[in-house]
């Protein structure tokens, strides 16, 4: 039975990856599996396809990741979903996997109103209507030994400015947006008790304990 953690305070991306690395390892062994919520302070990662042609500089630190996809930004104000769970128990089916992940944001975007839908060729989930297309949320998974880590970030109220840096997901034709942009100023507490909820429709759980506390030094 799966545990939500829910990080009281912001996470380096380093501690992170050693959390994210030592918890997988428990799952293989039996352990619990478990979904966490956190946010970073403001970082770049790049994923196993980034073109560093992609990356225009900053102060602000930029990661290797082993997720798959390419450069992105995290930081205060994007809600960082980490799922930490044995896909061998769900069929092993990493499409089907990600397709829960893009439905589980849908599904929490609808409770404010907004469309989200799939783009043919480009994971994530994005908004389409007459201000154009733009994306709201990144996934980027990877699977060790049949157990899932890294996952998605959804964009409450960051800093857009910050993804200049970045051509976001390789897709320079395409621009980035959040609830707060798209008019809606709820806060990151909130969504989590959202996403919560769905979470046990999207990844099949038969019970979710109760939410653990965590902090990161």
């Amino acid at each position: 039975m799966p545990k939500f953690l829910i990080a009281e305070h912001q996470v380096s991306y380093p501690d992170a990856l050693l959390f994210m690395e030592s918890t997988i390892k428990t799952i293989r062994e039996g352990g619990e599996e478990l979904i966490w919520f956190l946010e970073h302070p403001p970082l770049y990662t790049a994923g196993t396809s980034a073109n560093p042609a992609d990356f225009f500089g900053s102060s602000f630190p930029i990661y290797p990741s082993q997720r798959g996809g390419k450069h992105t930004y995290h930081g205060p104000g994007q809600l960082v979903v980490y799922i930490m769970v044995d896909l061998k128990k769900r069929g092993n089916d990493v499409r089907a996997f990600v397709r829960s992940l893009e439905n589980w944001i849908i599904e929490t975007l609808s409770f404010f109103y907004l469309d989200g839908v799939r783009k043919s060729g480009r994971v994530g989930v994005w908004l389409d209507d007459n201000r154009g297309e733009r994306k709201i949320a990144a996934i980027g998974v990877r699977v060790t030994h049949g157990v899932t880590w890294h996952g998605l970030s959804l964009n409450v109220s960051p800093n857009l400015d910050h993804y200049k840096n970045i051509i976001p997901c390789g897709l320079k034709e395409y621009r980035v947006t959040s609830l707060k942009e798209e008019g809606h100023s709820t806060q990151i507490p909130d969504l989590i008790d959202i996403m919560k909820k769905l979470a046990v429709k999207f990844f099949k759980f038969e019970h979710v304990s109760p939410p653990l506390s965590m902090h990161i030094s």
